[in-house]
């Protein structure tokens, strides 16, 4: 065949063919078919993700109310030592939202509150617990109340106050004594400050009133009488 004749080329010219299926509408029906097809379902995951969701609905309102639930309560405003009244001055009210541990007394009892007295040493900003006050004043029942005369460069230079707590323990040699004299404590006494004389006496010595057990007044007091003692502060209030 000469190169010149019309209507030749080399090769074979490529004519697709229409597909069957899409030339008789057959294509309309496989994705009719595909739409019929059944999904499958999982009811143990559809019933998890429902709990799961329930549950942070849950916790989000549980932590939203933790957060929000604010209650009036008594608030200490002054320090006020142990044994000592408490009045309207020393207290006022505060919202807060205290922990389950916490230990609070309701605004509400502000009034029966005023005139009771302080079981210890209430300092300012902290919060009134029941603990904290008591109807009687000291010394209760297994506690007496021993005054203990001192020189003055056995206190603190800071001086005590009121509510302090401190340790009383034997000193030979420290009164007017030679400190041969057998020591009436032995051991130690652990005690409350309740009152300080502003002054020192005639003697030049200051009064302490310490708040003991019973079962170490009788000692504390011989010892004192010695002068042969000294305080060791343990814990100040305010």
């Amino acid at each position: 065949m000469s190169m010149s004749e019309p209507g030749t080329a080399f090769g074979t010219v490529f004519r697709p063919e229409p597909d069957p299926v899409t030339a008789n509408g057959g294509g309309a029906d496989r994705l009719a078919q595909l739409r019929a097809l059944p999904r499958r379902r999982r009811p143990g995951m559809i019933a998890l993700a429902v709990a799961l969701v329930g549950a942070g609905i849950l916790g989000s309102a549980a932590l939203y109310q933790n957060l929000n639930h604010r209650v009036p309560v008594l608030l200490v405003t002054a320090a006020v030592p142990a044994g000592s009244v408490i009045r309207a001055a020393d207290l006022t009210t505060a919202s807060v939202a205290a922990g389950p541990g916490v230990q609070t007394i309701p605004a509400r009892q502000e009034r029966q509150v005023i005139g009771l007295v302080a079981a210890t040493g209430l300092r300012p900003g902290t919060l009134l617990a029941a603990a904290d006050v008591t109807a009687a004043a000291p010394p209760a029942a297994g506690q007496v109340l021993v005054p203990v005369a001192i020189k003055p460069s056995g206190l603190p230079a800071s001086g005590l106050t009121a509510g302090d707590s401190v340790l009383v323990v034997p000193a030979p040699g420290a009164g007017s004594g030679s400190g041969s004299t057998a020591q009436a404590m032995t051991t130690p006494v652990a005690g409350v400050v309740m009152a300080v004389t502003a002054s020192p006496e005639a003697d030049g010595l200051d009064v302490v009133d310490l708040l003991v057990a019973s079962a170490s007044g009788a000692g504390l007091a011989e010892q004192a009488a010695s002068g042969e003692i000294a305080l060791i502060v343990t814990k100040e209030v305010g």
